[in-house]
């Protein structure tokens, strides 16, 4: 069904930003469900991707630098781009390559920009940078376009599973209504979305709240998704992206598993030779590595460990339960290739189970409900993570205006470690996680009273506030001075009772990384 229809660049500029300043959950979904109404078929896709705040040709292969020499200095002086135009230009910059592509890159980036509006170059900015948080996750983006379609939103979220594309379901859902999702299906070798998990307090939370639950050990690898037709696999990455030329040893592993056809999901893993987990980014760079695979695969192999069966032999085991599926799994795979896990509804089972998890090396314990369906691309309450974090004390060094139901609050803050032998502070990473609204308010209130300068996006103050930061573990980082990043670090507490000088250094921030990894931390930036 053709429709007259046509979107400009300064619409979906403006719904983004109606989106920021917009809490409510059912009004964010009524925009974008107006907008997506007002799409022609050809821009449904652009217009899906933009408001989520991705591109739909992923990475356009140009670098931040030559991104900044492609903004031009003038603006247009009134909105004329439409969503049909911006698209066209930047599948026109992804399919460029080769010699002198660069330039010619930058050359139609910058015509397109010197059409724009310093509002809409301000949003093309932010969204070739990866910067555009609008509060339009896919989630809402997938309510907005089934209220669009007039389809039931459990009916576009199961589509989304299926495909794997929001965008792709956005445009059959609207141009072709119903009928059309319902030819989508999980099937081989396209990924599905994976299932995401809920944070849990702790194990005796997690237990209370599922009341019987299968746990596993939480493992810290790089999530995969493992398709089998005979002796036909391939590997997807939790982005879903295939990564099968990167894991040899993960193809030899499924192609020897005695199924016709399966859909795994789970993760894979660098171990050591006690069986103890190497750290994260050990772990991928051999998952990502494209040149000499056969080279690292003898010093770093990785191993897979898998959690659950979403397809086998035809039939969809999505909508089967936990239980079904793991004892499936446990039918027709090797226990060496199973996650641990057990079954029990007692606290103190759980506590040992945990403690066993990290003993070996792992950041935690699963906690799954044996009832739950497999809800792809969702958080879903019925999987809670249980995690140990280990806390510094450190100094808040600058923060950053917040967006969505944040705007007009200070939100992101920078954290530094102490160095003793320079006087100052070394900056470790951001976060905006774990802040309550009395939080927000007194850190907006506080920073400002503290600023020693700003700009459009961040308040830098004096290194007085010292914050307890509860994060994961430490990785290595080349973007920040010190050569080290927390990983998902959120806010414990403000420490009112310590003062700068009492906050952790940096050689204690070392000292982590080098017990968990058990390497020297690289050497910081000078």
């Amino acid at each position: 069904m053709e429709r007259e229809l046509g979107v400009r660049l300064d619409e979906v500029v403006q719904t983004s930003l109606r989106l920021r300043s917009e809490p409510g959950r059912r009004a964010k979904i009524d925009l974008l469900a107006s907008l997506l109404r007002s799409a022609a078929p050809d821009e449904i896709e652009a217009a899906v991707a933009y408001l989520t705040g991705r591109l739909p040709q992923g990475k356009l292969g140009i670098g931040a630098a030559a991104l900044r020499d492609a903004c031009p200095h003038a603006v247009a002086p009134s909105p004329t781009l439409t969503l049909r135009e911006v698209d066209a230009a930047f599948r026109a910059v992804s399919d460029l390559k080769g010699t002198g592509s660069s330039s010619e890159k930058i050359r139609v980036l910058r015509e397109l920009q010197s059409r724009a509006t310093a509002g809409e170059q301000q949003f093309l900015n932010r969204l070739l940078f990866g910067e555009l948080r609008q509060g339009a996750l896919e989630g809402l983006m997938a309510e907005a376009v089934a209220r669009a379609a007039g389809i039931p939103a459990k009916d576009v979220r199961r589509a989304v599973m299926a495909d794997g594309d929001l965008t792709s379901v956005a445009k059959a859902a609207l141009t072709e209504g119903a009928e059309a999702l319902g030819r989508l299906a999980i099937r081989l070798f396209r990924p599905v979305q994976p299932m995401l998990a809920c944070a849990a307090d702790d194990v005796g939370d997690a237990v209370g709240r599922l009341e019987e639950a299968i746990l596993e050990f939480k493992l810290d690898g790089a999530r995969i998704q493992i398709h089998k037709a005979g002796d036909e696999i391939k590997v997807f990455s939790r982005m879903l992206r295939e990564v099968t030329p990167a894991v040899p040893e993960i193809v030899e592993a499924a192609r020897a598993l005695p199924v016709r056809e399966m859909i795994l999901d789970g993760e894979v893993l660098a171990l050591r030779g006690d069986g103890r987990p190497h750290p994260f980014q050990t772990t991928m760079s051999r998952f990502g590595r494209k040149i000499d695979v056969e080279g690292t695969r003898a010093t770093v192999p990785l191993t897979p460990v898998l959690f659950d069966l979403l397809y086998l032999d035809g039939a969809d085991l999505t909508v089967e339960p936990l239980s079904v599926r793991a004892g499936l799994l446990g039918d027709r795979l090797p226990a060496s290739l199973i996650v641990p896990r057990i079954v029990t509804s007692k606290p103190g089972e759980a506590a040992a189970f945990l403690e066993e998890a990290l003993r070996r090396g792992h950041e935690g314990i699963m906690a799954k409900a044996p009832g739950a369906l497999y809800e792809a691309g969702r958080r879903g309450r019925s999987w809670l993570k249980v995690k140990s974090a280990h806390t510094l004390d450190l100094v808040v060094l600058a923060v950053e205006w917040g967006s969505g139901r944040r705007r007009g609050k200070l939100s992101n803050i920078h954290l530094g470690a102490r160095d003793p032998a320079s006087g100052g502070f070394v900056m470790l990473g951001k976060t905006f996680k774990g802040m309550t609204d009395e939080i927000l308010a007194w850190q907006t209130k506080t920073f400002l009273e503290m600023a020693i300068a700003r700009d459009d996006w961040t308040v830098h103050v004096r290194p007085e506030v010292v914050v307890e930061i509860a994060f994961n573990d430490v990785q290595a980082s080349p973007h920040y001075p010190g050569g080290l990043a927390l990983r998902f670090a959120r806010v414990k507490r403000y420490r009112p009772d310590k003062t700068p000088d009492q906050a952790d250094t940096i050689a204690a921030v070392r000292e982590i990384y080098r017990r968990a990894t058990g390497q020297d931390p690289p050497a910081p930036r000078s």
